[in-house]
């Protein structure tokens, strides 16, 4: 294992109060987006599309790594050169999601798990020497009532993860592990708490068991919300205050970053929620507070683009911005006026 080049990217990756772009969407779900904005569902425009998000001026002021698909570490710029150069000629460090997805799972029908260990350690070796220096795997947990998720879900979703994280330190590319507890139902903020900590709890567990290297990893989970369809919803500050609760439960000081997605919450929301863990929280705290958000960068800049390449200079502004305010959130520094 490649320890101290492990340390060293982990920790390159939260530094400097920047953070992570996510634009490892799936051929569906990146073409979903499209459709809905009447965008024609193609490889060209897709790469058209990755390309205006890569060369956006100064995005390395905000963004220390950008996590791809695998679809697009295979293509090229205009220019011929690959999206890997592009991306490292910028000071900024690339990554690749690489699970398969998820499926229901046997014997729990309302549950999934995760797919694609198969062949995993070739595959990050390829990517390895392709010059990718992390990876990514996301586990679905949903909450349901009283009784989903079952233990039996979550504990087959973090094996996978332990699995996937050995494999990668192995051949020394950083895992980033995320958990995410779907936003999804009426559930409370406190049985969103309850099932983050179990959840994270058992995770962190089958990472000691598989002799995971703590130091060089990062952990990509969820905020402490309440579910979309929950008739009460809590203040910015309850939100921070119940998820950096949370976290201190669990999250070994060791973990030198906590990468929060943004699971489908607005852009301007997950900015106001990550400012105030940083102002009640910042340097009070074993690890960073970063963010790992795509769509609550990306999406402001989709709408402008619409794929015609005339448009290419707002929707980098609008990139720009929402990154920008997200870096200013790891400081304690947004606030809505920046978006008006």
């Amino acid at each position: 294992m490649k320890t101290q080049k492990l340390i060293d990217t982990a920790k390159a990756m939260v530094a400097n109060n920047q953070g992570l772009l996510a634009m490892d969407e799936s051929l569906p779900t990146c073409n979903k987006r499209f459709a809905k904005l009447g965008i024609p569902e193609t490889a060209e425009l897709r790469r058209d599309y990755r390309e205006m998000i890569v060369t956006t001026p100064d995005l390395n002021k905000s963004i220390s790594a950008v996590i791809l698909f695998d679809e697009t570490v295979h293509q090229l710029l205009k220019d011929g050169s690959s999206f890997i150069k592009a991306i490292t000629d910028k000071g900024i460090i690339p990554g690749i999601k690489v699970d398969a997805g998820t499926i229901y799972m046997a014997g729990h029908p309302e549950e999934k798990i995760t797919e694609g260990l198969d062949k995993l350690r070739n595959r990050l070796k390829a990517y390895a020497e392709l010059g990718l220096r992390f990876a990514k795997w996301r586990a679905v947990i949903t909450i349901k009532g009283k009784n989903i998720p079952t233990t039996e879900c979550i504990e087959a979703n973090a094996i996978a993860l332990a699995r996937y994280a050995a494999l990668c330190q192995g051949v020394g590319l950083v895992p980033i592990i995320e958990p995410e507890v779907l936003m999804d139902g009426n559930h409370s903020l406190s049985r969103c708490s309850e099932v983050t900590e179990q959840v994270l709890h058992i995770v962190f567990e089958q990472l000691y068991r598989h002799g995971i290297l703590l130091e060089g990893m990062i952990l990509k989970p969820n905020m402490v919300v309440p579910g979309l369809s929950c008739t009460k919803q809590e203040s910015v500050n309850e939100v921070a205050d119940s998820t950096v609760k949370c976290l201190l439960r669990v999250v070994p000081a060791a973990v030198p970053g906590v990468a929060f997605l943004s699971g489908g919450q607005t852009s301007e929301l997950a900015s106001a929620r990550l400012n105030a863990m940083n102002i009640r929280f910042k340097n009070k705290l074993p690890w960073e507070l970063s963010f790992s958000f795509g769509r609550a960068i990306q999406q402001p800049a989709l709408g402008i683009w619409l794929g015609k390449e005339a448009n290419v200079p707002e929707a980098q502004k609008a990139l720009y911005h929402r990154a920008m305010c997200n870096s200013a959130a790891r400081k304690g520094e947004y606030n809505d006026k920046m978006d008006k």
